[in-house]
């Protein structure tokens, strides 16, 4: 397994690569990999000849007062578990290798962006837009893994591939949990043994939505409010949104449908967690 720091480094390999025809997978994060990254790692190696994974914390898209400099990082680890999948290079740039001096170009959004996530992080997919796309112009993958977990990523750089023309196939792929039901987080690491427990809410009270929706509620407000009177039953638990949107459009819904999309956003203490499903 390879690992790569510059641009030029990976750009040599990849291209290669590509003079021998082989097909590449990519799966970007910002480290602390786990089981759910481990998944996506398994997809890529699964239909690709070679996989790239790139670890980079990626500063364009934390806000102000946000967790840049507490993100939890454990490169030596990190590798391990990619050599672990038959990862074939790792690409763990600095960010000055990323943004050169004076950088002012982004990509930005409409629409997409301004719901769920957006409302309380204004600023965080244009970061992830612009990383991405770089990402995407530096190792040119034939197909890119994101997990379901952040649904809204996946539904914006969906629409971004498509709109910019883009020659990479986005795959998403199923939200991996613990044992309990908590969906895995590089963030579940900031909670302490009781807030660990209160976290379980997130996943109990998505259950109950689907099962109100599987019994034949198609009220949007209903099975928000079914959600949001579950997560208030605990007291470590404070809501940033409950909502039901289309998933492609990522805009509010008032009836259960096809493809649409299940969604919070809760803190447990000082940590936000996400979690998500979608009806097919």
């Amino acid at each position: 397994m390879d690992i790569c720091y510059t641009i030029k480094d990976v750009r040599e390999r990849v291209n290669a690569w590509k003079r021998e025809g082989l097909t590449v997978g990519f799966v970007p994060t910002m480290g602390y990999l786990h089981e759910g990254h481990k998944s996506l790692m398994q997809a890529a190696r699964a239909n690709n000849d070679k996989v790239v994974v790139s670890v980079f914390v990626n500063p364009m898209q934390f806000g102000p007062n946000e967790d840049l400099e507490s993100y939890p990082r454990d490169f030596e680890k990190d590798c391990a578990l990619c050599e672990s999948v038959g990862v074939d290079l790792i690409f763990h740039p600095e960010p000055k290798e990323m943004y050169a001096d004076g950088f002012c170009s982004y990509v930005d959004m409409n629409g997409l962006t301004t719901e769920l996530c957006g409302k309380s992080r204004p600023i965080h997919f244009r970061g992830v837009q612009t990383v991405v796309l770089k990402l995407f112009n530096i190792v040119k993958p034939d197909r890119a893994y994101f997990g379901q977990k952040d649904a809204q990523q996946l539904a914006v750089i969906k629409r971004m591939v498509k709109d910019l023309n883009v020659d990479t196939e986005i795959v998403g792929c199923p939200i991996v949990r613990e044992a309990d039901g908590l969906a895995k987080s590089s963030r579940n690491t900031y909670l302490n043994p009781d807030e660990r427990k209160a976290a379980l809410v997130l996943s109990r009270s998505l259950k109950l939505g689907r099962e109100l929706i599987e019994n034949g509620e198609t009220d949007a407000k209903a099975v928000i409010k079914a959600i949001t009177d579950s997560i208030n039953t605990e007291p470590l638990a404070k809501i940033d949104y409950v909502d039901v949107v289309d998933f492609d459009t990522i805009t509010p819904v008032d009836r259960i449908g096809k493809s649409v999309l299940v969604a919070i956003a809760v803190y447990i203490g000082k940590t936000r967690l996400i979690d998500n499903f979608i009806i097919e």
